[in-house]
This record gives structure tokens, sequence and C-alpha cells, in this order.
């Protein structure tokens, strides 16, 4: 599900989580997303991820520049031969690599993308 967020408006990301939490449960993926927009089709976008334990988010490239925030739960962010646990209010800076996010525990991550789109 996407959403764009009118300017002065709030969302509660926590209970975005839980919901999120609860539709991975049911979820064969073991994953639930809402990506969170300021403007529609703009280079800003947040995903709120919903994993469920030993569910993952596979290998892809990063989009852009990119922080991950853990709201609940515990991941792992792989990043190469390289790797690095994270729990409950950790963030981090994901590299400019291929990478992948597991879940160590039932979690919801709080992920800002900033897409890199060519110069015309």
């Amino acid at each position: 599900m996407s959403e764009s967020i009118e300017p002065m408006s709030s969302v509660n990301i926590s209970e975005r989580a839980d919901e999120l939490m609860e539709k991975a449960a049911q979820a064969h993926s073991g994953r639930a997303t809402h990506v969170f927009r300021a403007i529609p089709k703009g280079s800003l976008s947040q995903v709120l991820l919903a994993l469920r334990k030993d569910h993952e988010l596979s290998e892809h490239e990063n989009p852009g520049e990119a922080l991950l925030h853990v709201l609940k739960g515990r991941v792992r962010l792989v990043v190469g031969d390289q790797s690095i646990d994270l729990g409950e209010d950790d963030h981090v800076v994901i590299p400019q690599h291929h990478h992948s996010l597991i879940a160590l525990e039932d979690a919801a991550v709080f992920l800002t993308v900033v897409i890199q789109r060519p110069h015309i």
C-alpha cells in the first residue's frame, strides 16, 4: 500500500507498525509494507516494513540514499560479506551496495530513501 501524506498531517507510525505486524503474521511471505510519500512519484519515500521472524527482504540494489530505523524487534542487515545486528531504536545508514534484511525476531523497521534519478 502507498499513500501521499498531506503537509501538516500526522500518521502514528507505531500504530501502523502494529497493523502491519498483524498483516505480516497472516502473509505467506511473512512481510507487509506501507509506503509513504511527501509528493506522489517524488524522490523521497519512507517505507514501513514488518517482517516475521526468520523471513527476509532478499538481496536487492540500494536505489539511492537510505536510512533504516528499527522500531520493534531485531534484524540483521547484510551487505556483501559484512552484517550488523540491529535492535529497537537502532538507526543505520545503508551503504550503496546490494543488501538484504533478515528478521531475527518479529520486527518492524522504518526505511527512508531518497531515490537518485539521472540528471537530464
